[in-house]
């Protein structure tokens, strides 16, 4: 399946997304696009319906109503590894690591390089190690490829789970809560991780509770409640207090 997306092409386009479990409507006619390099913020309270779409988007559920488009293409994703093969990735907030294995070993788990020697073959550890010194490179991560994930900081942490979407060559990638429960200087670091991938041109949905974060380091924010739309605006066009308003129901619609 393609999906490079030209110029100007959303990589992501949802149109008229609904989710039905029985008689409970979790989502309903959501609209949304995400372009290359960009970086959109999904915000609102629990139940809002942002976990629903971030699995829909990811291939964990099928929309009941609606259509998913990735790089022009319309894609009907039955498990998340459809998602995943046609270059979209998730990290979760748990980040799904090995804390005993080290850093390369985690970037490549389930994907590991091996060498063959006769109808024999081993597991390739330079070469993977050197792979991933170069993708914490790009990430402009102080991670080192044999560090063990048990002795990181949250911020390394996160470089690790990055990395790991870069080994894939992702087009979206979807962050879960990054910044939660994490230092004002871990912060940073994973603020500046979501910049590189801007700068790559890798599209991001940044999934958070922190009006901050939010603000910092995206073009864009989607406000949901209710397991609808609210608002879809330029982060320049509008204001923490406007997205408050929004979240809470105080201000329906913007």
């Amino acid at each position: 399946m393609e999906t490079a997306g030209a110029a100007g092409q959303p990589v992501l386009e949802l149109t008229g997304i609904g989710k039905e479990f029985g008689a409970i409507r979790a989502l309903h006619d959501v609209d949304m696009q995400v372009f290359p390099g960009e970086v959109v913020g999904l915000m609102g309270d629990n139940g809002a319906g942002k976990s629903t779409l971030v699995k829909i988007i990811a291939g964990n559920f099928r929309p009941t109503q609606g259509e998913v488009r990735f790089g022009g293409n319309a894609v009907h994703f039955y498990r998340p590894i459809d998602a995943r093969v046609v270059g979209i990735e998730v990290v979760y907030q748990d980040l799904a690591l090995a804390d005993n294995l080290t850093a390369a070993a985690n970037v490549f788990l389930g994907r590991e390089l091996k060498r063959k020697f006769g109808p024999f073959a081993f597991l390739d550890h330079n070469a993977m190690a050197a792979r991933a010194l170069e993708l914490f490179g790009e990430l402009r991560s102080e991670t080192r490829p044999h560090d063990l994930v048990k002795q990181m900081s949250g911020g390394q942490r996160q470089a690790v789970a990055i990395a790991r979407t870069r080994l894939s060559n992702a087009k979206l990638v979807m962050m879960d809560e990054p910044t939660a429960a994490i230092s004002v200087r871990q912060v940073e670091q994973v603020l500046g991780l979501i910049h590189r991938l801007k700068e790559q041109g890798v599209a991001v949905m940044l999934i958070s509770h922190r009006m901050p974060d939010v603000f910092a380091v995206c073009d864009r924010v989607v406000v949901m409640r209710r397991g609808e739309k609210r608002a879809d605006k330029s982060i320049r066009d509008t204001s923490p207090e406007e997205v408050t308003a929004l979240i809470t129901g105080a201000k329906e619609a913007a």
